[in-house]
């Protein structure tokens, strides 16, 4: 069994005079990706980033302070201890002040996820009675984290044996989605057209299982580096995989091929299988044999 991972926060889960210890792990693992870093070639060596001042050259760290651009090439200033007095304590609880429809919060709003266990056996039980009555009622809690210096909006919610808990972007972090979308035309499309996507979106539907999905390019991205490393020959992508597929000109009848091609698959290749194949014709001039009777 793979030893416990290094909680990123412990602290505390309120719901009103309700009060359990709980752990945080994060639940993403961007740190599996495969770095690229910038290397100066003919030594070797990685490149660093040297901090400067246009026509001033390169300046101290003491000399850096953080600011605010209001205009072009025009900042506000900010202290290190300005900064620091505005700075939020952290806190050690997450108190759930709301609860909402599990399925009522935007996608878009969704951050990053984490695990929620319990500290110790004396906060288990108030873990699973929490989890329960979440589920039961198919809710997610809101609340805020208040964590190194900043505060996070959360929505907690059950997870298999524990909870999940989900940081949670702020209204005024989300782009507006209608000024993108203004030159949309609002038309009814074919219906035959809507019933034929419908079908063939009905025929690829099942269980979403994230293992059946491989992100192709990180997969390459590692053999190349071991190939390299062992001194192997490398493999380029054949040229027709990278050719990227052609226009669609008839909707109606891309559609149409689409369903046809996908009800044989399903049909597990047995019809296909199953017929005769094609006479091939004789070339010009040729003598046609005598035609051979048919079982």
């Amino acid at each position: 069994m793979p030893a416990r991972p290094r909680a990123y926060w412990k602290g505390y889960l309120r719901l009103s005079l309700v009060t359990i210890g709980i752990e945080l792990y994060a639940a993403a693992a961007s740190a599996e990706t495969t770095a690229l870093h910038q290397i100066h070639k003919p030594s070797g060596k990685r490149v660093r980033y040297e901090k400067v001042v246009p026509g001033l050259g390169p300046v101290e760290a003491s000399d850096i302070v953080k600011g605010v651009e209001i205009d072009e090439d025009t900042y506000v200033v900010l202290e290190p201890e300005e900064l620091e007095a505005i700075k939020l304590e952290s806190s050690q609880s997450i108190e759930l002040v709301q609860f909402v429809d599990s399925q009522e919060i935007d996608l878009r709003y969704f951050d990053r996820p984490y695990y929620v266990v319990p500290e110790g056996d004396v906060s288990t039980e108030g873990l699973i009675v929490m989890r329960e009555a979440l589920r039961a009622t198919g809710k997610c809690g809101i609340g805020k984290l208040t964590m190194r210096g900043r505060e996070y909006l959360v929505a907690v919610a059950p997870f298999g044996k524990g909870l999940l808990l989900e940081t949670l972007r702020y209204a005024n972090e989300i782009r507006a989605a209608e000024p993108l979308f203004e030159d949309i035309p609002d038309q009814k499309p074919d219906n035959e057209m809507v019933a034929l996507a419908t079908e063939l979106i009905k025929r690829k539907s099942k269980p979403f299982d994230p293992r059946a999905f491989r992100d192709t390019y990180a997969q390459a991205l590692a053999e190349l580096v071991e190939r390299k490393r062992a001194g192997r020959a490398i493999v380029t992508t054949g040229e027709e995989e990278r050719r990227p597929p052609g226009k669609v000109i008839n909707l109606i009848e891309a559609l149409k091929r689409s369903v046809g091609q996908d009800k044989e698959r399903g049909e597990g290749g047995r019809a296909a299988k199953a017929r005769p194949a094609a006479r091939k014709p004789a070339g010009r001039g040729a003598k046609a044999g005598p035609a051979k009777k048919r079982a």
